[in-house]
Parts: C-alpha cells; structure tokens; sequence
C-alpha cells in the first residue's frame, strides 16, 4: 500500500500559513509529498520553508493561478487537482497549507487505509475538525462550522477537487474547467478515520488576518470587491470575546510547538464582554447560529447540516 500527500497555496509565508508543519505532520505516514506551489509575490519564502524540510519526499510543482480562468475560488481546486494529478499512491491524503495532523492519529490513519484498501465502495476517508478561532485555547462548535470533511480519497481518475477545494466529488468526464458544476457529479461513499484535522486558518495576529481575507475575497470576488470590502472593515481583524467559544483542553500536534509559542497577539484579542457593535457580527455570534448551536449541544446531534458525501456503515465490527 502506499500513501501519497498533496498540498497547494502560494504566498503562504506572507499570509502567516503553517505550511511546514502542515506537511511534516503526515510526512511519516506517505511516500511522497506533492505541493503545487503558485506565482507568488516578492519577498514570500514559502518555497523555502518547504525545502528546509529536508526531505526527498517531498516534491514542488510550480503553477500560475489563472483566476480568470478558475473564478469564484475555483482555482483553489484546480492547484489541488494540479497537485493530485501527480501523485502516484493508492491512497491520496489531502492538506491543506493550515491543517496539521496530531502525530498520535498517524498510526490509526495508515491502519485504516490498509483495512480498507481493497474494499472498492470505499472512495474515501472523512476526518472530524477542530477549528481554532483566535488563539490556540480556543475553538469552533457553532452551528454552520463543518464537523467533518473528507481528506483522504482513493485514487481513482473521476475523484477531483470541488468547489473552492473544501472537499471532493466524482465526477465522470470532467472538463477540467467548471469546478462548481452539480449535474453529473456524484458525493463519494466514504467511512470515517478516526483521526481529526487541526485547522489553525482563523489564527493568527488579527493584521495578518485582515490580509488574509482580503486575499481569499479576491479569489472568489475579484479584486475591486475584494478591495472594496477591505476598506469597509477595520485595519485588523477582530475576533471578538473568546469566552463564548469552546476552550480546547487537549494537546496539539508537536510539529506545531515552536509555531504555537510564537502567538504574541494575545493583549489584542478580546477574552469577555460582548461583541463590538461597530462590525458586522460573525457567523458564529448571530442568534439564530446560538440557538441552533445550543440545540445542537442539547441533542447531541447536526440540525440541517450539509454533507457533501455518503457515509457508509461500518462493516468492521
């Protein structure tokens, strides 16, 4: 059996991306790394923090992002499918450049790909999230969050990046340029990892965070929106109070101890109080996502949750 990781982004170094510890975090368990790493701007070092890994695993793959092309985010798929293209495993485990895996999940992952290698109904794997908000303390359980997503697909020619690259369909005869097309598109027929990704996308210092935004806008929006939105909002981001989120009390991955020490933005987070009323409110904070949200907690279970794939039973008990 043999696993193969892929990856894409650029300017992630400039847009404070945990991009080596993301890769390092599932290196032990693949054979190789593939990262298709795109035009980015002057002064970015995110190629450099990839070779300082110091691994023959790993391979880079230089692209241009054609956001005429590939609008409305979907240039985000087709990097990832650029990526995904070359790579030559059974299983293929998909990160993105800010998710990171926890070294104690890496032996259950492999051993679930080889349980289920040669079970054909079985087109991928889903993994649950955690989804840190601020710092690294805290995280989101609201309503409207993905609890779960695939992460890693067989590799099988009709498996493609959908979307904005959030998650995977099957989608026979593609034309290799409507990432967003439904008709004809099938949900892949997964089983659950028993493993969780880390998803540290919502931290980092709040400037940085406005950057980022301001990024992802022009990716789905185009620039003029994009530029326009950011003159809207305040210079930096604000995360509004901590204390209404859940507090995390387990351990990180290890990859990302040095990175995690580095948080130096915490006098400028908020940890109690309400929301700032000159904002617009997060998801997270509107009323009707904190009522679902408690009902959600109070049942134990998804309200009207969105799930792109078919969970299969679990035959292995």
């Amino acid at each position: 059996m043999k696993i193969s990781g892929f990856s894409m982004g650029r300017n992630l170094s400039r847009l404070y991306y945990p991009v080596k510890q993301s890769i390092q975090s599932i290196l032990p368990i693949v054979d190789e790394f593939v990262f298709a790493l795109g035009d980015s701007e002057p002064g970015d070092t995110t190629r450099a923090e990839i070779e300082s890994i110091g691994s023959d695993k790993i391979r880079i793959i230089d692209s241009v992002w054609d956001m005429e092309r590939y609008p409305r985010g979907t240039v985000h798929a087709q990097q990832s499918n650029l990526a995904r293209s070359a790579c030559s495993g059974d299983w293929l485990f998909y990160l993105q450049a800010d998710e990171v895996v926890h070294e104690d999940d890496l032996p259950r992952i492999q051993q679930r790909c080889r349980e289920l290698l040669d079970d054909e109904r079985v087109e991928g794997l889903l993994m649950r999230y955690y989804h840190f908000w601020g710092d690294y303390e805290h995280y989101q359980q609201s309503h409207g969050w993905y609890k779960n997503e695939i992460r890693i697909i067989r590799n099988h020619p009709e498996i493609y990046s959908w979307e904005s690259a959030q998650s995977f369909r099957r989608i026979p005869d593609f034309d290799g340029r409507n990432y967003r097309q439904q008709e004809g598109t099938y949900k892949l027929k997964v089983a659950l990892a028993d493993a969780a990704i880390y998803h540290y996308g919502w931290v980092r210092p709040p400037g940085y965070m406005k950057t980022k935004i301001r990024h992802l806008d022009t990716n789905h929006k185009g620039r003029d929106e994009a530029e326009r939105l950011a003159r809207q909002t305040a210079a930096q981001f604000d995360y509004g109070p901590l204390n209404r989120l859940a507090r995390f009390s387990g351990s990180h991955p290890a990859v990302m101890r040095e990175w995690i020490a580095r948080c130096d933005w915490r006098d400028q987070l908020q940890y109690s109080g309400r929301p700032k009323s000159n904002r617009p409110k997060h998801k997270h904070e509107k009323l009707k996502y904190r009522l679902v949200s408690a009902l959600e907690k109070m049942l134990g279970r998804e309200i009207g949750a969105y799930h792109n794939y078919v969970l299969l039973e679990d035959r292995s008990s």
